[in-house]
């Protein structure tokens, strides 16, 4: 447990200078800001969520980079881009969404009162499993899948986003 407060503070103090501009911005403004979150602003795009997560929240979303997209199957990825699919995207991206502010405080919180495991409820209405394995935290998908946390508390004015290494898919 120390080495994982030391990991998370670590990353929190990176990230400190960074967030003192991000808090005046939303959480699609400092996507939209970000080269890696490219991918995941073109997705927000075709399935409408944008106006959403421009809200007033909050709202903590686990925030895949473009090399988390680059993972799936260029011809999936693509499929899931055309508009007859929007609702299948939509749900996806919506099980990266949690309501409320979850900082990283929040979640080590969290993991410790669950014995290293807690469960979120996303807006698509599918569960979400942080869990603490090899020292590092996890998102654990319904499938069984997970994707590391790289970064966290990257605040804004209307939630939190921490940035995760794997798209995760709902059931």
């Amino acid at each position: 447990m120390k080495k994982l407060i030391l990991i998370l503070t670590t990353i929190l103090a990176f990230g400190v200078s960074q967030n003192a501009l991000a808090q005046k911005q939303s959480i699609v403004d400092i996507a939209v800001s970000n080269e890696d979150f490219s991918t995941l602003v073109t997705a927000l795009q075709a399935a409408d969520l944008v106006g959403a997560l421009q809200g007033d929240g909050p709202f903590t979303v686990f925030a895949p980079t473009n090399a988390a997209f680059a993972k799936i199957d260029a011809n999936t990825l693509n499929s899931l881009l055309e508009p007859k699919n929007k609702a299948t995207l939509s749900s996806i991206l919506t099980y990266h969404v949690v309501p409320g502010k979850l900082a990283a405080a929040d979640v080590v919180a969290a993991l410790k009162k669950g014995n290293g495991k807690a469960e979120v409820k996303a807006l698509s209405g599918a569960t979400l499993t942080v869990v603490q394995k090899d020292g590092k935290i996890w998102l654990k998908d319904e499938n069984g899948n997970y994707s590391q946390i790289t970064s966290t508390d990257v605040m804004a004015s209307n939630g939190v986003i921490h940035v995760i290494g794997d798209v995760v898919m709902p059931k």
